[in-house]
């Protein structure tokens, strides 16, 4: 009886999955979002949200008016719910979150 075993390169596992930079998840590479000098990082959509937002934030940092205000406001209300964890709550969570995605 004969044994024949297959040897799979390291290049292949890294075609079939790529690992967020930021939170570790692992996905398929076409779901990751890569950094255009260094296609080496890449980014899961949820981690590609929250930086998207800090940059937001530091753009703002350096503005005045009232839309940047109202921003403002807005995190700050998040930085409330997050601290207090009400995004986990049962009745309220699922809204918070949901909204949390289309707000600064």
């Amino acid at each position: 009886m004969t044994r024949m075993t297959t040897l799979v390169s390291d290049d292949d596992t890294q075609a079939t999955q790529a690992e967020c930079w930021c939170c570790g998840a692992v996905a398929k590479p076409s779901q990751m979002i890569r950094l255009g000098n260094h296609p080496e990082v890449s980014l899961c959509a949820r981690c590609g949200h929250w930086a998207g937002k800090q940059a937001w934030e530091l753009d703002d940092r350096g503005k005045t008016g009232p839309l940047v205000t109202a921003r403002e406001q807005f995190r700050s209300v998040r930085r409330q719910v997050v601290q207090h964890g009400w995004h986990h709550a049962p009745l309220v969570g699922g809204v918070l979150r949901r909204l949390g995605r289309w707000l600064p």
